[in-house]
């Protein structure tokens, strides 16, 4: 594959491997990165959990994923030609992401580096929401993850020939990181070609999640490597696409409000006609995270406390 020119849409996705590749085949995408398949299918994880694999002596594991046998022999095979694992990153503390680290870390003796545990970053409101709501939220956490080293929101590493950058993009998750080396950007579950991101309050948060997609338009990467599914072929179309669907989400919730008032759920339910009824939980899970952010806003009002089942209502002064 040559990536060295600038590339149409169409042209690139030309470039690109078939997808999905085989659980636990390493796919090469570039000369100096590989992809490992995790074998975590579902609807939230689509084909599962992409592990890569950043290098060619020293080598980094970006995402090492669920805690699989399979799959750690798989990224252990990869040490080959006397590569060896010298560095695990991870993009956020979710058991699709995180776990495995802990004993990759044993096996290979390479240190794991993130912005910290589960909640590390969040914000103030979130906080306070957790400390006095009951809310729900806590889906798929990773409770023990424990990174080695605690990344800083712009701090570099050096792992062989690859000089990688750490950016903090909270919203999916407070501690998400994407990871930068050279053009190419890692954006965990930030940004995806398949599906927009859940964000599940007090663990997720709206607000925060919309300012770090404005983040990313500020640099030029030619290409995203997310946590599930294919390439970000187009990466700047696909992060102005998020923010127009949430701004739009919100207006749906706002035109479905003026109308009468409802819980999550119940919007959820008037909103995403569409939708398997199986995935109406994590749909009405990022409603939930739209009305917090409305209610911060002042547009909207509800009963305190806050909680899973509260009735919003327009504001009658926003």
């Amino acid at each position: 594959m040559q990536w060295g020119k600038p590339l149409l849409r169409e042209e690139r996705l030309m470039t690109l491997p078939p997808f999905p590749p085989a659980h636990g085949t390493p796919l090469m995408l570039e000369p100096d990165l590989r992809l490992v398949l995790a074998p975590n299918p579902s609807p939230m994880t689509y084909w599962g959990t992409n592990t890569y694999i950043l290098g060619t002596d020293a080598l980094a594991v970006i995402d090492p994923g669920p805690d699989s046998d399979a799959h750690l022999e798989a990224l252990l095979s990869c040490q080959t030609g006397g590569a060896r694992i010298t560095h695990i990153l991870v993009t956020h503390a979710h058991k699709d992401h995180s776990p495995l680290a802990a004993r990759l870390s044993r096996e290979t003796g390479a240190a794991i580096y993130a912005f910290g545990p589960a909640h590390a970053g969040e914000s103030e409101t979130m906080q306070a929401l957790r400390a006095a709501a009951d809310v729900g939220g806590g889906e798929g956490i990773d409770p023990t993850f424990q990174p080695d080293h605690i990344l800083a929101d712009g701090e570099s590493l050096q792992i062989g020939d690859h000089h990688v950058t750490a950016l903090w993009t909270p919203g999916h998750l407070s501690n998400h990181m994407c990871f930068v080396s050279g053009d190419r950007l890692f954006s965990g579950d930030h940004v995806m070609e398949w599906a927009t991101s859940l964000i599940s309050p007090p663990d997720g948060d709206l607000a925060a999640f919309m300012a770090s997609c404005r983040r990313l338009l500020e640099h030029d990467h030619r290409i995203y490597y997310p946590g599930h599914g294919t390439p970000v072929t187009a990466p700047r179309a696909r992060v102005e696409t998020l923010l127009a669907h949430r701004q739009k989400r919100e207006g749906d919730i706002l035109k479905q409000l003026k109308t009468t008032g409802g819980s999550a759920a119940e919007l959820a339910a008037r909103i995403y006609t569409d939708v398997d009824p199986a995935l109406l939980p994590a749909a009405s899970r990022n409603v939930l995270a739209h009305l917090i952010d409305l209610a911060q806003k002042g547009r909207v009002t509800h009963a305190d406390p806050l909680a899973e089942d509260t009735v919003f209502h327009v504001s009658e002064n926003p």
